[in-house]
């Protein structure tokens, strides 16, 4: 073989080594330079939406009052010589605070005790006079005039005996209240009745204010604006009532926890204020652990009822176009991605309670998003979304149409879906 044969055959076999497919690999015709063959359909995430009844909740602002109160003060004068109960302390009504002393009251109730035997003593005599002299009348024995005056002295015996019951009675009533009792159940609040003070009857200042805190009240501010909104859609049926049952809230308090105790609207104010335009609306907690207490702001979630025929779209799946109407983007047909304008009425929870623009089996896509856009071929991927926000594929089909994911085989173990919030 000749040097120049040799040449032209080392050249056809590089040529061959380095381009073995030709034309295979030759850019497709109409495609813009750098444009491989068209990719598949896009893989999204979605979930199959269905009507429910959405409960209508409402967030108010309030604050915790004792659900009755009482100041104690002394009805009678004197020392007091012993206090009977401590600070935080619960009592029943009727039980002894504080004892004032009642030497003063005992020497009156004795006094009237002598007023009303000295009364009751002259009554008989009286009554025996009024008898003989009515016998001895009409004899002519006895004038009329002295039997008049018999009678009318018995009159003022018993009259006189009366008196002295009346004054014994509230002798009595006085030396009692020398013991200052409870007027209701509740817990002792600040004591500021000390051993050896000497107090007034009826004195401005309270010897302690006795609360009930179990329940507590919670009083909630809500505009007379929502009232009529929350009315009218009772009327119209876009908001089912509660059979009649009082409308139950929950607390979130102060530091964010929630109150793990369930209470029921008990009253509403009548009046609206002239400067706020909002009404107070009053609410029964059930406190058997004490952790509310009076003066503490609570916020308050309201179930006034359900809102029927409604629809739960996630938020990651909705955006707003420039004219701030919320959309979002749906598996139309034949797998195409279709951006729909809804109606969203309020949020609930991590979604947003829809009215219209979807019906019944309508598949969102909630992940992947950020891949698509209006008209994209796509291959849906039933998935749900945990609480936590995390989404994962619904467990798998059967496996001769299960469609795998990045290449798992059908059964295995899945793993949350990679997708970045829309």
């Amino acid at each position: 073989m000749t040097h120049s044969v040799f040449s032209r055959l080392v050249l056809v076999l590089s040529t061959s080594m380095f381009f073995p497919l030709g034309a295979a690999f030759a850019q497709p015709a109409g495609l813009p330079p750098g444009m491989g063959l068209p990719a598949g359909p896009t893989e999204v995430g979605v979930v199959t939406l269905t009507a429910q009844s959405v409960a209508m909740t409402s967030l108010l602002p309030g604050r915790v009052v004792a659900s009755a109160t009482a100041e104690v003060r002394p009805q009678v004068g004197g020392l007091i010589t012993e206090v009977k109960v401590t600070e935080g302390q619960d009592v029943k009504a009727g039980d002894v605070l504080f004892v004032i002393d009642s030497a003063t009251y005992q020497a009156e109730v004795a006094v009237a005790e002598a007023d009303v035997a000295s009364a009751e003593s002259q009554i008989p005599a009286a009554q025996a006079t009024v008898t003989r002299y009515s016998s001895l009348v009409g004899s002519g024995g006895v004038a009329q005039t002295e039997l008049d005056t018999a009678e009318a002295t018995l009159a003022q015996a018993k009259a006189q005996l009366l008196s002295a019951q009346a004054s014994l009675r509230k002798a009595q009533l006085s030396l009692d209240r020398a013991n200052v009792t409870a007027p209701i159940s509740g817990t002792v609040g600040t004591i500021e009745g000390q051993i050896g003070a000497l107090v007034t009857e009826n004195q401005a200042d309270a010897l302690t204010t006795i609360r009930q805190l179990d329940p507590v009240d919670i009083e909630l501010a809500e505009s007379s604006t929502n009232l009529l909104a929350l009315r009218r859609a009772l009327t119209t049926g876009a908001l089912e009532g509660q059979n009649g049952e009082p409308p139950t809230i929950s607390l979130t308090l102060e530091d964010g926890s929630s109150y793990d105790q369930t209470g029921t609207i008990s009253a509403a104010d009548i009046v609206v204020s002239q400067t706020t335009g909002s009404f107070t609306i009053r609410a029964s907690m059930p406190n058997p652990n004490r952790l509310l207490m009076p003066g503490m702001f609570v916020r308050a979630t309201v179930s006034v009822g359900n809102q029927p025929n409604a629809y739960l779209v996630p938020q990651r799946a909705v955006t707003f176009n420039d004219d701030g109407q919320p959309t979002a983007y749906f598996v139309g047909a034949d797998n195409k991605a279709e951006q729909r304008v809804l109606t969203a009425s309020r949020e609930y929870e991590n979604a947003w309670v829809v009215l219209s623009g979807v019906k019944d089996g309508d598949q969102l896509i909630v992940d992947g998003l950020q891949k698509i856009t209006n008209g994209d071929e796509v291959s849906p991927l039933a998935v749900v979304i945990e609480d936590n926000g995390v989404i994962k594929q619904t467990p798998p089909r059967e496996v001769a149409d299960a469609t795998p994911i990045g290449g798992a085989m059908p059964g295995a173990d899945v793993a949350p879906v990679a997708g970045a919030n829309p």
